[in-house]
């Protein structure tokens, strides 16, 4: 019997660089530990401290750790790890809807460098066409080294981030492929074969991404819907079986990333769990060990080599800076962008690490550049990094300002401290009213979600509270995991409506979520079930009443149908707004079913616009003839208005059960406003009431 083996720690594991798993991985976590904490204290951004500190313990500093297979893992994983973060929070509407503008930006980025740095190289520096070329391409590359800073600071969203990630993905894709002609032409393999074999990858990669991948993982977390695990490990799968793919099409792994993003912003909410854990692994560990190995090439002793070295760097980094500075310049001015939104620009696509660096790289192997060139772009690395990081914190810094003035209750009413209520009658029928909540939850609000549930006062109400709120539990984890607040409120009372009114007015809440009433037999049960009906008599509060039977993110599109004059209603902003971010968190378009001067009156806000697609409809004598409008797997929001309010038509009485006989599979909600002020009576020219004058109707 062979007794177990102890192992030690040898003196000659500690000779540098290290070599021992344990002790690597250790020096890497005290790394992305302390220091951006230092950092922070001084307001200067971690991402500088974590280059920095790469500098020091690598190769070309105290030599601590080497770049060797191990680091190379975690410095590609965490490069693609950006690239898919980008990808997955990059607003897919409003990429969409600007992807003529940033694809100008890509022009301008991309053409602008490559005019400036190619005269420079050849007749300033003195090389010949094929280096000075290759060279000036570098100039056109960015690594979205800073994009964590715009993440954290929650502009990841604005216009400006969306035409920058995306004009990234286009002038990178397209340096790269300068690279594979420019060695192909080197090694005389430039012929007709080339060209059909990187058209025919293009071709193929497109498909398998964009029109496999989405319906396999939507697939996927339908049938593996309470794994939670699986759900984060199929997410990196895809990540890498994309960026595999590239490789096999000729294309940089960063692309596949990147087309990994966008496979699934629309099958992974922002605001959900499974974000969440991708996010905090990303942040916590990959992205900065990625940052330290970028600080680990960066050699700063090739200064001291002589002066033709240091003047090549500075040469290479101002070019680097002016033709990026200038495309940044020339994209605020075409869209009319603000000061800040051009720091922000610039400071995204300013920075140079990976694609630039493997540009050189491959170009000084394969003997195009010289080692001036290789030398020289270290040093640009590192400065651009550094610029980067400072010009992306000041610009989103100053940008989030901006949007917090511009959000004064006269733009589109005061919610920050909103209060959602949803009201449960069997906790075992909870569906997916809980995933709604949180996805329309203004994420600036303090106060929690809350789960209510009405139990009869009967000699078994204590029990079954308890029982209740056990089996409301697993809902209060999932949105923990999401770092959500939610509470739960259970109540005894003899008759339930009462208790939501009561319990809606006591928590002061502002949106009221309820199930859809179960089949009933009576005249109004079958319009909308005796309690919903009594709730919607009785509730002077936002209400959506819901049928959610398949997970929100298998929805296609939004429809929403709203009645003549519903612009007029107290609540129509705060409907719009959560129907808006309900879109932008599930990445969806909205088609809008109304009035021509409602639409006009949406279309009129810049921020939003874009997300609709308008169908004029008036012909509410016939109001079932919009239903021609509605696909196969559409989210259908009806806004329907009580009795005696401007409004109000008698057809929107028998629109719900309508819907439920046209539509009984479709996720469904229907939408009441609230009508009139809460208590206090306000006058007309109250800011909370612009930009909408408000018709102060009494119901009958």
């Amino acid at each position: 019997m062979q007794t177990p083996q102890t192992t030690s720690i040898a003196t000659g594991d500690f000779a540098l660089p290290l070599h021992d798993p344990i002790l690597v991985f250790l020096v890497l976590l005290a790394i992305v530990l302390f220091i951006p904490s230092l950092f922070k204290r001084i307001n200067l951004p971690s991402i500088i401290g974590l280059i920095i500190a790469g500098i020091l313990v690598g190769p070309y500093g105290f030599n601590i750790l080497s770049n060797d297979s191990g680091m190379e893992m975690f410095s590609t994983i965490g490069l693609m790890y950006i690239m898919f973060t980008a990808g997955l929070e990059l607003d897919f509407n409003e990429f969409v809807a600007n992807r003529n503008k940033s694809l100008i930006f890509g022009f301008f980025t991309f053409i602008l460098p490559l005019l400036i740095g190619y005269p420079v190289c050849r007749y300033v520096l003195g090389y010949d066409q094929m280096p000075a070329f290759l060279t000036a391409s570098m100039f056109s590359t960015h690594t979205l080294v800073s994009y964590p800073i715009v993440s954290r600071m929650g502009v990841s969203k604005n216009q400006a981030v969306a035409i920058t990630v995306g004009g990234t993905i286009f002038t990178d894709a397209a340096v790269l492929i300068i690279l594979a002609i420019i060695t192909s032409a080197n090694d005389g393999a430039l012929n007709s074969g080339f060209w059909i074999k990187l058209i025919v990858s293009l071709i193929l990669f497109s498909i398998i991404v964009f029109l496999f991948i989405p319906k396999l993982a939507k697939w996927f977390f339908q049938k593996v819907e309470d794994d939670k695990y699986s759900h984060y490990i199929f997410v990196l799968f895809i990540l890498f079986v994309c960026g595999f793919l590239a490789e096999l099409g000729g294309l940089e792994p960063i692309i596949g990333a990147f087309a990994a993003g966008l496979a699934l912003n629309r099958l992974i909410p922002h605001t959900s769990a499974l974000m969440n854990r991708i996010d905090f692994f990303g942040n916590a560990l990959f992205i900065p060990i990625f940052l330290v190995s970028v600080g680990m090439i960066v050699d700063v002793k090739v200064v001291l080599t002589g002066w033709e070295t240091l003047i090549v760097a500075l040469v290479l980094t101002c070019v680097a800076i002016m033709g990026k500075w200038l495309a940044a310049f020339f994209t605020q001015k075409a869209f009319k962008y603000s000061v800040s939104q051009r720091g922000l620009i610039f400071g995204l696509s300013s920075s140079h690490a990976a694609a630039t660096l493997a540009i050189i790289i491959v170009g000084y192997h394969a003997g195009i550049l010289d080692e001036y060139i290789l030398n020289g772009t270290i040093i640009l690395i590192l400065i651009t990094c550094i610029i980067s990081s400072l010009a992306t914190q000041r610009a989103a810094k100053q940008l989030v300002l901006e949007e917090e003035e511009s959000l004064t209750p006269g733009a589109f009413g005061n919610y920050a401290q909103e209060k959602i209520l949803v009201a449960i009658a069997n906790p075992a029928n909870i569906g997916y009213l809980v995933d709604l909540a949180l996805l329309i939850k203004d994420p600036k609000s303090p106060n929690p979600v809350s789960l209510m549930g009405v139990v009869p006062n009967n000699v078994e109400a204590e029990k079954n509270i308890i029982k209740f709120r056990q089996k409301l539990q697993e809902s209060v984890i999932d949105a923990s995991a999401a770092e959500m607040n939610v509470d739960i409120i259970t109540t005894i009372d003899y008759n339930i409506p009462n208790g939501i009114v009561r319990t809606a007015r006591e928590t002061m809440a502002d949106i009221v979520i309820m199930g859809w009433p179960g089949e009933k037999t009576g005249f109004i049960e079958k319009l909308l079930g005796d309690k919903v009906d009594a709730t919607i008599r009785s509730l002077d509060k936002n209400l959506f009443i819901c049928h959610l039977e398949k997970p929100l993110i298998s929805n296609s599109r939004i429809v929403v149908i709203s009645p003549p004059l519903a612009e007029k209603e107290y609540g129509f902003n705060v409907w719009l707004r959560k129907v808006v971010k309900l879109a932008q968190e599930l990445s969806l378009p909205i088609v809008h079913v109304g009035h021509p001067d409602t639409q006009k009156i949406i279309a009129d806000q810049k921020d939003i616009k874009n997300l609709f697609v308008f169908i004029p409809f008036t012909d509410w004598n016939n109001p079932v003839s919009w239903a021609t409008y509605i696909k196969e797997g559409d989210l259908i929001i009806l806004v329907s208005a009580h009795r005696g309010y401007i409004s109000y038509i008698m057809g929107l009485d028998h629109f719900p059960t309508r819907l439920e006989t046209l539509f009984p599979h479709h996720n469904r909600i229907v939408i009441y406003p609230q009508q009139h002020t809460p208590n206090v009576l306000l006058e007309a020219d109250h800011p909370i009431f612009t930009p909408f004058k408000i018709y102060k109707q009494q119901p009958s």
